[in-house]
């Protein structure tokens, strides 16, 4: 078995990705193929994942690299899974034109990974990379699994399901740690045991339909009461996603900062006073980025320096599916795919999170059947711009680049028409030049 990891110089990534495929018996023997552009990165990996081989796998497995375009079909040559973690134009400067462009109009942001303007941006950049990666595999791994892990989810799985022959799901982890999260900020956790949930909607912003406990009962009745004791009392982080239970009646998947920016309600220039009220942390994501770039050079000194490496398995998907496709095993999931009649209220191209079943046959999509009609309705605001963004790809076409944005959200409750089109005009411009065309 081989297996293929693109943008390895995600070292955080890759070692926990490969950490749990080390410490699951049925691949151990295996082949990996670490793909990168950048040789430093690529060879900080290199040394991390050779030490959790050994550390964890006896050295079992056999790990090569491979860097640049000019060797990454042979990278995927033959490979069985296909994990994908890429981040085109990286934090520098691609996410710094991100948000200090739309800044200049007015235009704030907290994460700019999955929607809004920025991540329109980062979803047209990233599929012309992907593009090259289908017709590669399609030529070398045309039997090939793509695990996607990059955003935009919802666009980059989308554009991959649709316009390419490459097998694809789109995987996230805010899924398997919904409830989880949800119950422990209630103060719930000791509390209830959970029998059954529902996840479904699209990612980022699926929604927890149903949370029952081992006796079959709604929790919900109990967690809008506990919603409300604890708003009242001033002490409970996540406002958003608080609040969506308050005013759509479901807990969302994804946390308040990235919520924050997939609507029209929290970030807003005329009432300034929200962004205190709800905690929104504005820039949140050039922050993180800098705050882990320190924290990794010091990680990695302690590693290569001959410091300790330690992994336990964590609850990421990818090496779960690789598993139960390998041994015929049946697993859960909540997979990104595309709408093939799945979830009733939204449009057949978008691409939804819904459960799946994994086995020796693939991957196997459960039907939900209608959202709750305010739950589509906010997806739906969503799946727009998504659905644009993926058609200005695909063509070319600016005017698909315009809709999209002004279909966005945050970005059309906020600007005019003609500084949508300006923002955007500066936007592509400075891509280009930084090396990074987005059409």
């Amino acid at each position: 078995m081989k297996i293929t990891f693109m943008g390895a110089g995600s070292t955080v990534f890759s070692k926990n990705v490969l950490g749990d495929t080390f410490l699951t018996p049925a691949l151990r023997d295996c082949e990996i193929a670490l793909y990168d552009i950048d040789g430093d990165r690529l060879a900080e990996s290199y040394e991390v994942i050779k030490l959790l081989n050994e550390k964890y796998n006896e050295g079992i497995a056999r790990v090569k690299c491979y860097l640049g375009v000019e060797n990454r079909k042979e990278a995927l040559r033959g490979a069985n899974f296909v994990i994908n973690a890429i981040q085109v134009g990286g934090y520098e400067p691609c996410t710094v034109i991100d948000f200090e462009i739309p800044k200049k109009y007015g235009l704030r942001q907290t994460i700019a990974d999955t929607l809004g303007i920025g991540g329109i941006f980062r979803g047209l950049r990233t599929i012309k990379v992907l593009k090259d990666f289908a017709a590669d595999m399609e030529e070398v791994c045309p039997d090939a699994w793509f695990l996607n892990y990059t955003n935009p989810m919802a666009i980059l799985t989308g554009y991959m399901q649709r316009y390419t022959g490459v097998k694809t799901i789109g995987l996230c982890h805010s899924v398997q740690v919904c409830t989880s999260h949800l119950l422990k900020q209630l103060g719930l956790s000791e509390q209830v045991q959970v029998g059954r949930e529902l996840i479904a909607g699209i990612n980022h912003m699926a929604w927890l339909l149903e949370i029952r406990d081992k006796d079959g009962n709604d929790l919900y009745p109990l967690i809008k009461q506990r919603t409300r004791e604890e708003l009242e009392k001033g002490e409970i982080k996540n406002l958003v996603r608080f609040d969506y239970i308050d005013k759509f009646g479901y807990y969302c998947t994804e946390s308040s900062e990235h919520n924050a920016e997939y609507n029209y309600f929290y970030i807003k220039s005329k009432y300034p006073e929200l962004i205190d009220r709800y905690q929104i942390p504005l820039d949140e994501y050039p922050r993180r980025c800098v705050r882990q770039i320190a924290e990794w050079q010091k990680q990695k000194e302690s590693i290569l320096n001959g410091g300790n490496i330690e992994h336990t398995r964590s609850r990421e998907y990818a090496s779960r599916i690789m598993e139960a496709m390998m041994t015929n095993t049946a697993y859960e999931i909540g997979g990104n795919v595309l709408n093939t009649g799945l979830i009733d209220n939204l449009p057949a191209d978008a691409c939804v999170e819904v459960p799946c079943l994994v086995n020796g046959q693939g991957i196997h999509p459960t039907h939900v059947g209608k959202l709750p009609v305010q739950c589509a309705a906010m997806n739906m605001t969503n799946i727009n711009a998504q659905l644009l963004t993926i058609e200005a790809a695909v063509t070319g076409k600016k005017e698909h680049l315009y809709q999209a944005a002004m279909l966005d959200p945050h970005t059309g409750s906020e600007l005019s028409i003609d500084d949508i089109v300006k923002m955007c005009d500066e936007m592509l411009e400075a891509h280009a030049r930084a090396g990074f065309p987005s059409l």
